[in-house]
């Protein structure tokens, strides 16, 4: 035994050397990419929280506050149209109990007149326009403004019509492929492999293992973004499940595992943007940048953009 740890200790003490020395110096390994647009300001379904969500009227406004980037869900309708809707029940956002895609596009309700703000319980948005929008209309409004699309369900349809459009509008390079599932992102990498991939939830969980266990810095990393929430606002403004001590927990251990300078700083040395989501509060937004997250997403580009502009003149001249 002790012949065993004359060996393996030693062994074990240069690895953990040579891993934290790769870690804070990943370029020595790896050649990161030049990327294509740094998100600052991430509007959350267009910015919800100001306009009603996923509205034209929504992303104008979020482009008024020069956001970066539009994050986006997208359904697919009857008729083969895709639409930028964040559920495909429409219960919540018209209250018409029918799915997007049992219906023409011509047939899709109009949103409510108010709706809650997902990520600000209590608070609601509203807003003149409230018209449901093909992602073709977004691409042709803003045909150089970087966007989002997450995909929630394994739809080869849909994946593929997005994927077109994606390249048909020449897309390629600021349109970013999400989704929590891993099964669904092999088929969008498939159908569109030059669109930049986000990490899903899998993903994500391998990132943590390699990470704890010193290896990220020897392992390749195809994705380009992590859109991650920020462990912080879990039982304050984000309550995934029912039970309060389960989101307590979750907290608590989120916190511990993500909220690592040393591995968003590797992350970013490699190529990797990491944009936390949603945060409504400056408190966040101060908490996210403190870490060196690239970003924000927010249902409030103009708080953000407040923010942003206040610190950037607050800080000193070098």
């Amino acid at each position: 035994m002790s012949s065993v740890l004359y060996y393996a200790l030693p062994a074990l003490g240069s690895y953990a050397v040579l891993s934290i020395f790769f870690l804070r110096r990943p370029r020595l390994l790896h050649t990161p990419g030049v990327p294509a647009f740094c998100p600052r300001l991430g509007a959350h379904r267009g910015g919800s929280g100001e306009r009603l969500e996923n509205t034209m009227e929504a992303m104008e406004n979020a482009m008024a506050q020069r956001s970066d980037l539009l994050e986006l869900d997208c359904q697919l309708t009857r008729d083969g149209v895709v639409v930028v809707s964040h559920d495909e029940n429409l219960s919540r956002q018209s209250g018409v109990n029918k799915d997007v895609g049992s219906l023409d596009f011509e047939e899709l309700p109009l949103y409510k007149e108010e709706l809650e703000v997902y990520f600000s319980p209590g608070h609601f948005a509203h807003g003149s326009d409230r018209h449901m929008v093909r992602l073709e209309d977004v691409f042709q409004r803003f045909p150089r403004m970087p966007v989002s699309v997450e995909v929630k369900e394994e739809n080869e349809k849909l994946i593929h019509k997005i994927a077109s459009l994606v390249r048909h509008f020449d897309r390629n390079e600021i349109t970013i492929w999400a989704s929590e599932k891993s099964s669904i992102m092999k088929k969008c990498k498939a159908a569109n492999p030059e669109m930049p991939l986000s990490f899903t939830r899998c993903r994500v969980i391998r990132l943590l293992l390699l990470y704890y266990l010193g290896l990220l810095p020897f392992v390749p990393i195809p994705e380009k973004f992590l859109l991650c929430f920020l462990p912080t606002i879990i039982n304050r403004t984000y309550f995934p499940f029912s039970c309060s001590g389960l989101n307590k927990l979750t907290a608590v251990v989120t916190k511990w595992l993500i909220m690592r300078k040393s591995l968003i700083q590797h992350l970013e040395q490699r190529g990797v943007q990491v944009v936390f989501w949603c945060l409504n509060e400056e408190s966040d937004f101060e908490v996210a940048y403190s870490l060196g997250a690239t970003g924000v997403m927010t249902d409030y580009p103009t708080a953000l953009r407040r923010y942003l502009d206040n610190h950037r003149a607050a800080a000193p001249v070098s």
